[in-house]
């Protein structure tokens, strides 16, 4: 008997599109034949894995029979100690996005509402969206989150608000004034996310340490993630810190073991590799200052950015600029789905990297004098 499995799912599922991930570079090699790739898409670390990292995960190999420590105990007694916490504040997560899911499955409903920024990180809606809970973009406010807004848009409904710090992907940020000013609005009822995945990048005086406002504010909760400054992508290892009635609420429906093996490991000897971390925020800096430069230099607007990756305004449709660079052998990333239809994100890369696309977009904008229409405009 025939029977329509798509009709069977949730409704907020049906009308979901998959996330769409950077093209990975064995992809572009399958399609194109290149072998000679860079991948400046995915807000990747270019260091590749802290050594000691990478020798924690060597040691541990012989014991993959095993199944992982379902608490993390060793690493979050390691977090606990490097951010000032009690280690019970702590929910881990395969990446920071388990967790934020974790936060959507506890605290939204069919009948609840969750509020974002518009050209804010995909996975908001998609956690919102997949529960059945009701879905609010706010508009954004030259890129970044409109606080003022956002409280406004507060009803008897809303449940859950996301708010990364910097934001992904236009790499907007916002002061420790603004946020505090922004959490005193918001009843204690609302728990209040705040995203700071790229915050090991950030070298501003005014900018906020989310985990140093728990204590004042109970309902705040605090992602992070080891996929970033800390090399770890591969192993999908992110954790939040939170009111330790929250964090019990989270680790009540957390997975047990969807923090593996090989990834406490990493992270803990991660977290001890201070000089790696370092490098990896000096790489960053000084890739920055490039890009910035180049952009400047080809009349190209950007979005100043705090974060490992930079938005700038090819000053046309950004989607055939991309495939461009695909053949290229370049692969940045089109936020055309973050209603930024004339934009490119640009993870920040080694010097090579980074000389490398500058060279490719040159090229692509020379034999682009016009802007040519999308093939596809959907």
């Amino acid at each position: 008997m025939a029977c329509d499995y798509i009709e069977l799912a949730n409704k907020g599922v049906q009308g979901l599109q998959p996330y769409q991930p950077g093209k990975p570079v064995e992809e572009l090699k399958r399609e194109l034949g290149i072998s000679d790739i860079v991948k400046l898409a995915s807000n990747e670390n270019p260091l590749g894995p802290s050594p000691k990292a990478l020798d924690a995960i060597r040691s541990i190999l012989p014991e993959l029979t095993r199944y992982p420590d379902g608490n993390a105990f060793r690493l979050k007694q390691a977090l606990g100690k490097k951010l000032g916490v009690n280690s019970e504040q702590i929910t881990l997560g395969n990446g920071s996005n388990d967790v934020l899911e974790l936060i959507g499955r506890a605290y939204l409903t069919g009948h609840s509402a969750a509020l974002y920024s518009q050209h804010a990180f995909a996975v908001y809606p998609i956690v919102t969206q997949a529960i059945g809970a009701q879905h609010i973009a706010v508009p954004a406010k030259n890129w970044g989150h409109d606080l003022e807004a956002m409280a406004a848009a507060i009803t008897d409904k809303t449940r859950v608000i996301f708010i990364a710090n910097p934001n992904n992907p236009t790499g907007t940020w916002l002061s420790e004034q603004e946020v505090r000013a922004f959490l005193d609005k918001v009843p204690a009822r609302i728990i209040v996310v705040l995203d700071e995945a790229y915050t090991e990048y950030v070298d501003q005086p005014d900018f906020p340490n989310g985990i140093a406002l728990l204590s004042e504010y109970p309902n705040l909760v605090v992602t992070r993630t080891f996929s970033k400054a800390y090399g770890l992508a591969g192993l999908r290892i992110g954790y939040s810190v939170s009111h330790l009635q929250v964090a019990d609420i989270l680790n009540r429906i957390r997975q047990p073991f969807n923090a593996n093996m090989a990834a406490q490991e990493a992270a803990i000897a991660a977290l001890d590799d201070e000089d790696y971390l370092a490098k990896s925020v000096q790489v960053n800096a000084e890739g920055m200052a490039y890009l910035e430069s180049e952009f400047k230099r080809l009349g190209l607007d950007f979005i100043p950015s705090v974060g490992n990756f930079i938005c700038v305004d090819v000053a046309q449709p950004a989607g055939p600029v991309d495939q461009a660079l695909l053949q290229e052998g370049v692969i940045v990333r089109s936020v055309a789905p973050y209603q930024m239809p004339n934009h490119l994100r640009v993870s920040i890369g080694t010097a090579e990297e980074n000389g490398r696309f500058i060279n490719a977009l040159k090229k692509v904008m020379a034999d682009r004098q016009t802007p040519l229409e999308e093939s596809n405009p959907e």
